[in-house]
Parts: C-alpha cells; structure tokens; sequence
C-alpha cells in the first residue's frame, strides 16, 4: 500500500483503498465531476481553485450559465452542479426549479445569498440537492457535494436548528391573525399593502430581489390570493391596513 502523508493539507481520502477482514481491499469510492455554475469570472475562477486545492472532485470544470454547461455535459456523464446564485439577479427566485429541470439528471447544489429559511426551503422543494448559505465554509461546500454524490440532500446544521426553533414558535404563540407570518414576512406584506414594487421592497428591507419573490408568494398563498392586488386586499382585512407614513 502507498504511502500517504497525514500532515499533508492536500491528502486525498478518496484515493485511499479501504481494506477488511481477511486483508481484502476495496477501490477507493469515486470522486464525482463537479460543475461550478457563476455568472462573475472572478468569483467563478477563485471557487474552482479552492475546490481543486481541497480536491472535492475529479474534475472541476466552470461556466458562466447553465445554458454554457449544457452545450458542454454528456448525457451519460453525471455530475454535480454548484449554481451560485449569489449575483441576486431578477429571475433568480424562479430560477431555481428550471435549474434543476435544466440539470436533467445531474444533482444540484444551490449556493444562495441568503441566509432565510425560505430560501433554503425553495430550493429544496424545487429538487436541488443542497443548499449552501452566504455563511457557510468552504467545508461545508465540500460535504454538500459528497452527500450530494452519495443521493443525500444537505442542508447547513445551523438552518436546521433554525427552522426547528422557528416552528416551535409558532405553533406556540400564533395566537392573531397575524402571527401566522414571520417578522420578514410581515415587513413584506406591509410593503405588498403599499403597493410597492419587489425592487423597492428588496431596497427597503435590505433583501435580494429573489428572496422577495419568495416571500411574496408564501403570503400570497396564505392569504390564498392569485395576484398582488387582491392579495393587498386580503391583508388589509387580515392584519389591517397601512397607516399614512408606516415603512414598516
């Protein structure tokens, strides 16, 4: 058996055979192929070198755009996407779902700008494989895309914990009607009283326009409305109208 340097910063797990009884040796489990999915070169570039100096994957490759990736990726070559969509662009908060439906069936890793756990829970519904916060480590990037290339789904401890505590709240003190929103939510709502735009909103309450949309849509279907206007109408009824001067 070779012999591997354990103080070395750049030991490969993978490339170590697990022996058993007997002396039996299995192969090392393969590495999967990673994509790394970033509309800003730079940020783009820095992430694949720090993949490669952890040696997450067999092969790294990067691309501005899904669309760019798809003109390259084999059908029969499965890999794992890292969309990053921290650039917070307009589409964002709808993209997710044709990302995953453009990544056929490779496993998608979200990158996100946010850390809400709504967020984080769209992202998932949509059929992404992980999810990765703004707070995350590099680490952490690392175990999302093992547990992503073993069938797994990851998703950031800390955001667990979060989501139970958030729960916990409120089947504990939804007590008014408009405690079946979070405080985020109901600062959004107001802001859909007002009938201000997402990008005045994502201004206001300093947010990405997608995490907006996200929210805009959890109240809509709460409220159980089918556009803005009616969904307005509803909160006025539900938590009362908006005062002259509130930005709250």
């Amino acid at each position: 058996m070779p012999h591997h340097d354990i103080n070395s910063d750049k030991l490969d797990l993978a490339d170590i055979p697990l022996t058993g009884a007997g002396g039996a040796v299995w192969p090392a489990a393969p590495q999967p192929h990673v994509a790394v999915i970033d509309t800003r070169p730079l940020s783009r570039e820095c992430f694949v070198r720090c993949l490669e100096a952890f040696r997450a994957a067999s092969v790294i490759e990067s691309h501005a755009s899904i669309a760019a990736w798809r003109q390259h990726a084999r059908d029969d070559d499965v890999q794992i996407v890292l969309h990053n969509l921290a650039a917070c662009s307009e589409q964002d908060g709808q993209d997710v779902t044709a990302i995953v439906a453009a990544a056929g069936a490779n496993r998608v890793i979200i990158l996100s700008d946010s850390t809400d756990l709504e967020t984080m829970l769209l992202a998932v519904s949509s059929g992404a494989a992980g999810f990765v916060p703004p707070d995350a480590s590099l680490a952490d990037v690392v175990e999302a895309i093992r547990i992503a290339h073993s069938g797994g789904t990851y998703l950031p401890r800390h955001s667990l914990l979060l989501l139970s505590q958030a729960l916990a709240a409120n089947h504990h003190d939804a007590d008014g009607p408009g405690d079946q929103f979070t405080h985020r939510q109901m600062a959004v709502a107001r802001a859909l009283q007002r009938g201000a735009a997402n990008k005045t909103i994502a201004y206001e309450l300093n947010l990405c326009e997608s995490t907006v949309k996200v929210h805009i849509r959890t109240i809509m279907r709460k409220v159980k409305a089918t556009n803005r206007t009616q969904a307005a109408l509803r909160l006025d009824g539900l938590i009362g109208k908006v005062e002259d001067g509130d930005q709250r």
